[in-house]
């Protein structure tokens, strides 16, 4: 591991915290795919199970940033250990009541717990990064870097062992072990007190929400559409790999995306930044847009996965300034919250991309579906660009 990498791992607590968070947040990219799977095993349609994923998707975004608010305001550990022993409990009842074959109203509202009661620890994790580096937060970059990092192997590798479980073992698998991952992870993590960030009560006079912070208001919206981003980018490769006849590579072309992103993320974290995060974020934004433009007109495989190893590039180095832009721009008291709006953000994102390229893939074929990672990554650019004098002046005054 390169030096700076090294070096934050010396950090106390730092490898137990890191460890806990990526089990426990292991279940991000897989509790969609697992729902989807049982419900349609159980029903017979796609069509149910999918808005049945989408109400515990809609629900993840009312609850995730409530449950950070409320880890700010009175710590992680009193907040995290109810809110997955929850989680738990709303995910048993909803494989209960699926494999009880309930009837089909049944499964809403307990997905809607379920939702509720999932955090967006990636969110947690950083705040606890921001709080052990609070005497060094040059290395906060690299710290971010490396979660970025963590996200692109825990996207890469979830769908695949969700999938695996519950075709290979049991439909209810695939949500099965998504829920205990929360469930062990949360609690190890909720455990580690000695690097939990202090909690911060609402002082007096101060703002209820994150979202009155000009640039988390700004912010929001860009992760939202990068977000569409990545989901709809998931599923114009797979119906390119398919409408080229090699489906079983599928998972190779979306590797080469993800990998393009894992290796600037290290790349970036190991170099000194002099210029402003405002700014490298608003670079990256519209280099996301420039290396989504190839694959719109690329129609060859091999060249496919060459085109979007580059596309890929520009995604965490701007993911990881918009994260630590985040950081520098909320109160501490908001700081989880802030973090988990934009997480959660690019959660909801991914499930509108997935859902708008479907459907142009179904209209009109893969290949135009591409232009829906191009117009949001567009979309992303322009409210950037509109915002950017909010956020570099949050920034300066920070």
């Amino acid at each position: 591991m390169a030096s700076p990498y090294r070096d934050l791992f010396a950090v106390p607590g730092a490898r137990s915290f890191v460890a806990a968070g990526f089990v426990g947040r292991m279940s991000m990219s897989m509790v969609g795919i697992g729902i989807v799977l049982l419900v349609s095993a159980v029903t017979g349609s796609y069509g149910i199970a999918g808005a049945v994923a989408a109400t515990l998707s809609l629900s993840y975004a009312a609850g995730s940033p409530l449950s950070a608010r409320f880890a700010d305001r009175y710590g992680q550990h009193r907040v995290l250990v109810p809110v997955v022993l929850a989680n738990a409990v709303s995910f048993t009842v909803l494989i209960s009541f699926a494999q009880a074959g309930l009837p089909v109203w049944t499964l809403f509202p307990v997905a809607a717990a379920a939702g509720l009661s999932q955090v967006s620890l990636g969110a947690w994790v950083r705040a606890r990064w921001t709080h052990a580096l609070r005497d060094n937060p040059a290395r906060l970059g690299t710290a971010f870097s490396f979660e970025s990092v963590v996200d692109e192997a825990i996207f890469v590798t979830g769908p695949l062992v969700v999938t695996a479980l519950a075709t290979g073992v049991h439909p209810a698998a695939g949500l099965a072990v998504p829920a205990v991952c929360t469930l062990v992870g949360g609690l190890a993590f909720a455990a580690q007190r000695g690097t939990e960030p202090p909690p911060r009560p609402r002082e007096p006079g101060a703002g209820g929400s994150a979202l009155r912070n000009p640039g988390v208001l700004v912010m929001t919206p860009v992760f939202l559409m990068m977000g569409v981003v990545f989901g709809a980018i998931d599923v114009s490769g797979i119906a390119f790999a398919e409408d080229q006849g090699h489906k079983g590579l599928a998972g190779v072309l979306l590797g080469c995306y993800a990998f393009g992103s894992g290796a600037a993320a290290l790349w970036y974290g190991a170099r000194n930044w002099r210029a402003p995060l405002s700014r490298r974020f608003l670079v990256g934004l519209f280099l996301l847009m420039a290396g989504l433009v190839p694959p719109v007109l690329v129609d060859d495989l091999w060249l496919m996965m060459f085109v979007v190893f580059f596309s890929g590039l520009s995604i965490a180095p701007t993911g990881i300034a918009g994260y630590g832009l985040i950081q520098r721009i909320v109160p501490p008291r908001q700081l989880t919250e802030g973090l988990a709006m934009v997480s959660t953000a690019v959660g909801v994102g991914v499930a509108l991309g997935s859902s708008l390229a479907g459907r142009l893939v179904d209209a009109f074929g893969p290949r135009p579906a591409f232009l829906v990672p191009l117009g949001a990554a567009a979309a992303a650019a322009l409210v950037g660009l509109a915002g950017h004098r909010a956020i570099s002046k949050r920034e300066l005054s920070s």
